[in-house]
């Protein structure tokens, strides 16, 4: 084992801080990877905080962090599909069992024994749990390290390895393509990035949203045209006309509002993750043949093919760029949606600790 800096919070009211933790030395199937630049995501936040407690309870001390890009600087003696310095990627995912239909299938996102990067029982016993990308260095098995086409900028391509992979998969599995109208329901870290990759795929792109503020910004990200939500008229002039909707919201909000413009065996899709229930009402699913429903990551093949088609596009996210001092600060900030459109943390930062 080896130690390397992090930021880690003791507690759910803990701020985070700078820690030392231990490493694994890579095994002959690991990548050791330096971490150039980590992206804040908001379920960093909700973790910390214990505030999924009823899904997945956090361990602490917990080093989060699941949009990671950085340098290979070791590979193990059995290794063939990465080199020292190589630029990679690691997601939310570090392993899983290998073995079941959805490993099997390339939906590791769905194994019953899926590692996540952080917060999960550690099975090589170097830490209780797993510790995420707040760190200088991670090594992770090479089936769980990606490709990072090295014409993205790498602090915009961090959020890829989960924002761009939470609106991409659905967006894929969905079937969008040219010709399609699709609708992407909020423009923060999620939906921004889901008007970017719909827009790329060839779609029509109709962005919801409660703030008329936020027209011109969806527009020059790739939107072809902007509804103010809580305009009933406006609401109304697309009903029954979409393919897709993409939800990104995590408050309460009328589902069955978006259920009303989708066109017959149109499908909303959540990817926001609202604290409370939403309210369906029947008739807005049976008059249309549509469908609700949720996806999360992708599997390691799709989030690989993801990041093809953003290198090939030139798609990043658009970010703000801090050291690691300033984790808490952003945190408070995510709170209030005072970020556009995600915090990224430059890694090189945590050397100065």
């Amino acid at each position: 084992m080896y130690n390397t800096k992090a930021y880690s919070a003791a507690s759910a009211t803990s701020p985070l801080a700078a820690d030392t933790i231990a490493r694994r030395d890579p095994t002959e199937t690991d990548v050791q990877i330096e971490i150039l630049f980590c992206g804040i995501c908001h379920s960093d936040l909700h973790a910390v905080r214990d505030e999924w407690s009823d899904f997945m309870s956090t361990t602490y001390p917990i080093v989060p962090g699941h949009e990671i890009v950085g340098r290979v600087t070791e590979v193990g003696s059995a290794v063939t599909k990465f080199k020292s310095g190589d630029l990679v990627g690691v997601g939310c995912m570090v392993d899983s069992d290998g073995t079941c239909p959805n490993c099997k299938a390339g939906f590791e996102q769905f194994c019953q024994n899926t590692i996540f990067t952080y917060n999960s029982p550690d099975k090589h016993k170097t830490a209780p749990m797993t510790y995420g990308g707040y760190s200088n260095s991670v090594v992770v098995d090479e089936r769980f390290v990606l490709r990072v086409p090295p014409n993205l900028d790498l602090a915009g391509a961090a959020p890829l390895l989960c924002a761009g992979i939470t609106t991409y998969s659905p967006l894929h599995h969905w079937g969008v393509t040219e010709g399609k109208k699709v609708g992407v329901v909020g423009l923060g870290g999620l939906g921004h990035m889901g008007v970017k990759i719909a827009h790329a795929l060839g779609a029509h792109v109709v962005v919801f949203t409660t703030s008329p503020d936020k027209t011109e910004d969806a527009l020059r990200l790739g939107a072809d045209e902007v509804v103010v939500s809580r305009n009933a008229d406006e609401m109304q002039k697309h009903a029954g006309s979409f393919d897709f909707i993409l939800d990104t919201v995590s408050a309460k909000h009328d589902i069955n509002a978006y259920l009303n413009l989708l066109r017959l065996d149109g499908n909303i899709t959540l990817v926001g993750a609202p604290e409370k229930p939403l309210d369906v009402a029947a008739f807005s699913l049976i008059m249309g043949r549509r469908s609700l429903s949720g996806s999360m990551i992708g599997g390691i093949p799709e989030t690989q093919e993801m990041l093809d088609f953003c290198g090939k596009h030139n798609i990043t996210a658009d970010v703000e760029v801090i050291p690691i001092q300033k984790v808490n600060e952003a945190y408070d900030r995510l709170l209030k949606a005072d970020v556009k459109y995600r915090f990224v943390i430059d890694m090189a930062s945590l050397k100065s600790e």
